[in-house]
């Protein structure tokens, strides 16, 4: 059974936890909140999922700006989201970087992801692969 979007839940979605730019960190302590709960749901409609992904972007763009103002690509934290809108498990990467380690490695930011592996990220996520490469 395929699940369809309906815009009316959306929208009461919307109501409830109106989205905006996160600009404090205080506001980005309220995204998390409401990220969090979505993400233990059972299963998100697709309404859910829609205002989860809206989220994350906003909490991933002011962190980048927050955090790191100086760093204009992280293929880490761009792992790690495409990862969490997967809900994959770092285990399911070890076939691209061929060690559990390395897969820890790269994402606590000890290592670098090296040109194969993002090309191979780029096939698995069907992104560019330049995502993954400083």
């Amino acid at each position: 059974m395929t699940l369809t979007f309906n815009r009316d839940r959306y929208i009461d979605l919307l109501s409830e936890y109106q989205p905006k730019l996160i600009k404090t960190e205080e506001e980005n302590e309220q995204a998390l909140a409401m990220v969090e709960k979505l993400m233990h749901l059972p299963s998100r409609t697709p309404e859910q999922q829609e205002l989860y992904e809206l989220l994350v972007v906003l909490i991933e763009k002011f962190e980048q700006e927050f955090y790191q103002p100086q760093t204009e690509n992280n293929p880490r934290s761009m792992l790690s989201f495409l990862m969490d809108q997967r809900d994959m498990q770092p285990s399911e990467l070890v076939h691209i970087f061929g060690s559990t380690k390395a897969v820890e490695d790269v994402l606590t930011g000890k290592a670098e992801i090296g040109r194969s592996s993002a090309d191979l990220l780029g096939k698995l996520f069907h992104v560019d692969a330049l995502l993954f490469v400083r």
